[in-house]
Order: C-alpha cells, then structure tokens, then sequence
C-alpha cells in the first residue's frame, strides 16, 4: 500500500480551474491504472467552488480507495471546458450534466455508467422551474416578454433546455421575446434574480438546496412560474476508449459507489436523495435528446 493524493487542480490545456490544495488518500498501486498511474475526474460547476471542493474531495478518495489509483478532481470553469477535456484525453471519468453529457457521449466518447441513488436505491432525478421574485409584477410565464431572464449556461439542462421549453410551451421563443444573459452558473443566475438584477430566471431543485444552506432563501422568497418533470441527475460517465479491462473494473467501482460518509448536507446539494452511486445507462438520456430535437437545439453549437 502506498500513499497517494487526489489533488483538485488544474488541466490548463482545457480551461479547467485550480480551486483546492491536495489532500491526502491511500490507494494501492494497481497494475492496470491509466496515465501514469493516474485517474482524472472532472466535475461540471454546478454550485460554487467552495461547496464543490470538500465534497468531491471526499468522492475522489473514495474511488481511489476502491479503484487502486491515484485519483485527481477537477472542477471544470464552465460546462465546454469538462467536455474539450474529456474529448482531448485528459479526463478518464466525468459527471456531466444530462444536456452537457448527450454532447459529451457524441463528441468525446463519454459512456454513461452511474448516477446518483435515490431512497430506494435507484438512479435519482431533479426537476428545473421558471421563477422571479417575491412582489414581481410577472404573474405568468407569458408575461416574461420582453424582460430579462437569467440562464445559467447554454449547455445545462436544468439552467437552459428546461426553461426554454417552458418558455415555448407558453408561447415565447427563448431567443426573440426575451432579454437572455448567461449568468455561467446556478449560483450566479439565482443570485441575479434574488438581487432583482433580472425579471425573471431559472432555478433548480440543487440550486434551491444550496441556497437555503447559505440563507439565500425560505418559502415565499420566489414565485414559480413554471416547473418540469422529474430529470435524470448527472451522469458518472467514462471515456469510452480506455482499455477494456481497466474500463470494466472502473465501471464496477462507479456503480457500486458506497458514499454514507458524506453528509448528508452535502448529498442534497448534489440532488442525491440516497447514499450511493448506482448503475445507470446511455438510454435514460433519450428524452434529453428528443428535447434537443424538439427545440431545433444544434448541440455542436453549445460546444463552440
């Protein structure tokens, strides 16, 4: 047994962020582990750094427990840096948001292999919404026209599909009847609308977690406008062209995940209702693909 590190660093080459000093994790030298001996596991922004850091931390060194390699986690500085890294071979693992993984698996041969567990032991799901806020003169998603609304980033699902097909559902094309800014994440956007910097923006069921956390918000403080159907949470994905044997027992150990030693504060942040990461698949992404066809979204574009 040697004594390894997940580190929390930087992928400069990808636009990928320094946001933690190294912390230590021991993790046998395994024969079969990639890149020098190294496994890389990039996480899409979907909160701030600070929130990030501990609970990838605890992630990293529990895959490296179990996986018998060094493991480093990097949180990416927007969702097309975590995907331009995977597709250049410089991330073995990735937790992509659904939208950024239906682009991830068609440009840069991510296959998703887990996900987070619900209560009962089954892949979780999150929902996105429509809001502003308390005392706004919108009443209806209608009334959105011609305001500013709030996005988070042109590759999330949550911060940007989602509320644009609640958008057109109320008759609005998301890129004419309204003033559109990309806050570049959920934190940002929300903080936006809680400043009454914008009319109106989106806002999901993390986010909402994460801000009550921090005293940002209680009952009452936004009106909902608009809200979806249950999503799929983001998906532990695997490149596609690692060995067969290494990718297989990668897989096994992202699948069977055991993570009751996060707390379980943290957990909510990630939408994680269970304690684990268990086995999901390429196929319960489909409905994010017919979103994308439904909305004319040109997903290459979203990368460039």
């Amino acid at each position: 047994m040697q004594n390894k590190f997940i580190r929390i660093a930087a992928i400069a080459s990808a636009a990928i962020a320094t946001i933690a000093m190294t912390a230590p994790a021991l993790a046998a030298n395994a024969a079969d582990c990639p890149n020098g001996g190294v496994v890389r596991f990039g996480v899409e922004p979907y909160d701030t750094a600070p929130k990030l850091v501990p609970i990838y931390q605890h992630i990293g060194e529990a895959i490296a427990k179990k996986l018998g390699c060094e493991v480093k986690v990097y949180v990416a500085t927007n969702y097309n840096a975590e995907i331009e890294a995977m597709r250049n071979g410089k991330l073995e693992i990735g937790e992509f948001g659904p939208l950024g993984y239906v682009l991830a698996h068609e440009v840069a041969k991510a296959e998703a292999v887990a996900a987070f567990s619900n209560k009962e032991g089954k892949p979780d799901s999150y929902w996105a919404s429509i809001v502003t806020y308390k005392g706004s003169p919108i009443k209806t998603v209608a009334d959105i026209k011609g305001h500013s609304f709030a996005f988070s980033d042109a590759a999330s699902t949550s911060g940007h599909l989602f509320p644009a097909y609640g958008l057109r559902k109320a008759g609005l094309d998301p890129d004419k009847d309204i003033k559109a800014i990309f806050a570049g994440s959920h934190t940002s956007s929300f903080e936006a609308l809680y400043n009454k910097k914008v009319d109106a923006g989106e806002l999901n069921s993390e986010q909402l977690e994460s801000a009550t956390q921090r005293g940002h918000y209680k009952d009452g403080d936004v009106v909902f406008l608009w809200k979806s159907g249950p999503i799929p949470t983001d998906p532990i994905s695997v490149r596609g062209d690692l060995p067969e044997g290494f990718k297989k027992r990668l897989t096994d150990v992202l699948q069977h995940l055991d993570l009751t030693g996060l707390p379980e504060a943290d957990r909510k942040i990630m939408g994680m209702g269970g304690q684990s990461f268990v086995p999901q698949s390429d196929a319960a992404y489909n409905q994010i693909r017919d979103l994308v066809k439904t909305l004319n979204i040109d997903l290459k574009k979203l990368n460039s």
